[in-house]
């Protein structure tokens, strides 16, 4: 390590670091835990039809009978495990994608993949005559994939490589690029349009556990992957000089952070289509929570994640019942206040 490096490292590990851990984080984790079970059991419960809790605790555990066991079993179950998995997946994205950008405004959209994903289901609807969510799934994974590598190539090239910012504007120009695509697409296919404008407006509602148990084993190997990045992820937010000093290999991890964003990112995205502002908001308020460390940040954003999508999913439910408002939405409502509040603080840094 030389010498500036030295300094730099010392000034860094001197700057005021929030740190929750031990018992307190613990208790913290365990709260939201606790959040996330009553949250669980309200999107079972409260809908158009509401069934008790003794109802729905009934109808998991002893196979009760009748109307509302069966709307909980067949219905209610597989949305509110979609809702679980999306959140939990945007949450911890949002989490890596901040972290190696260092950007606090950062989400999964922001590299292209959630564009990627609808550029890939507009080809599948137009192009290969898939009409199925289960059928999505692949082609929404596929364009998100392609998308992420795109960004990246862009960004690596010329002096110094991936950088944050690089990754930033070569995310946005991807963007608008494939936006652009998507709307070409749609707006000459009038049955491609009438058909992807159900999947684009973001919703857990319809979606069955095949959808489910196609994505649970990206969502396992995404979280399995930033979780074996959470140091170096803590590394990054000291700066690229700091972290290469701690002997990290900083392009590759945010190669490897970047690869498990767009992995869960896809699985958010294939899933429910585009949600936004959980990914944004989510782990701001682990930090404000948890403190600075990624290794309890992360599992108190994944804890955070399903809470914010179910809660805004059951108000969706009943806000102008008996139709539905989609959870994209009630995100996206949720979320802009928060968004404007953190631009306003003095606090945030670029």
């Amino acid at each position: 390590m030389v010498p500036s490096q030295v300094l730099e490292t010392e000034r860094m590990s001197r700057a005021p670091r929030r740190r929750v851990g031990g018992m307190a984080g613990s208790a913290l984790l365990l709260l939201l835990a606790v959040l996330l079970v009553l949250a669980v059991l309200l999107s079972l419960a409260v809908g158009s039809r509401q069934i008790a809790p003794g109802v729905v605790v009934d109808a998991l555990l002893h196979g009760g009978t009748g109307d509302d066991a069966h709307v909980v079993r067949s219905l209610r179950a597989p949305r509110t495990l979609i809702g679980v998995m999306v959140g939990v997946a945007l949450a911890i994205a949002g989490t890596v994608m901040q972290g190696i950008t260092r950007n606090p405004i950062a989400e999964p959209g922001i590299l292209g993949v959630s564009q990627g994903a609808s550029v890939g289901v507009v080809c599948a609807i137009a192009l290969f005559g898939v009409h199925s969510l289960t059928g999505y799934v692949w082609f929404a994974f596929a364009g998100a994939g392609i998308a992420a590598v795109a960004v990246h190539v862009i960004a690596a090239g010329g002096r110094g490589g991936a950088t944050p910012v690089k990754l930033a504007l070569a995310g946005t120009a991807m963007n608008a690029l494939l936006a652009s695509l998507v709307s070409g697409i749609v707006t000459t296919d009038a049955r491609t349009l009438d058909e992807f404008r159900f999947w684009n407006v973001g919703s857990i509602s319809g979606r069955t556990l095949d959808v489910a148990g196609q994505i649970w084993p990206f969502l396992l190997a995404g979280v399995l992957l930033v979780a074996a990045l959470a140091r170096g992820l803590d590394a990054l937010a000291l700066g690229d000089d700091v972290a290469r000093g701690l002997g990290h290999n900083v392009p590759l991890l945010r190669i490897l952070g970047g690869l498990a964003a767009t992995v869960l990112t896809g699985v958010a995205v294939a899933a429910a289509g585009p949600i936004a502002f959980t990914g944004l908001a989510v782990p701001h308020i682990a930090r404000a929570l948890m403190g600075t460390d990624h290794r309890w940040v992360l599992p108190a954003a994944a804890l955070l994640g399903p809470v914010m999508i179910l809660v805004a999913d059951v108000i969706g439910r009943v806000v102008f019942a008996p139709s539905e408002v989609p959870v994209a939405v009630m995100t996206a409502l949720l979320g802009v206040p928060f968004l404007i509040a953190l631009v306003r603080r003095k606090a945030v840094a670029a």
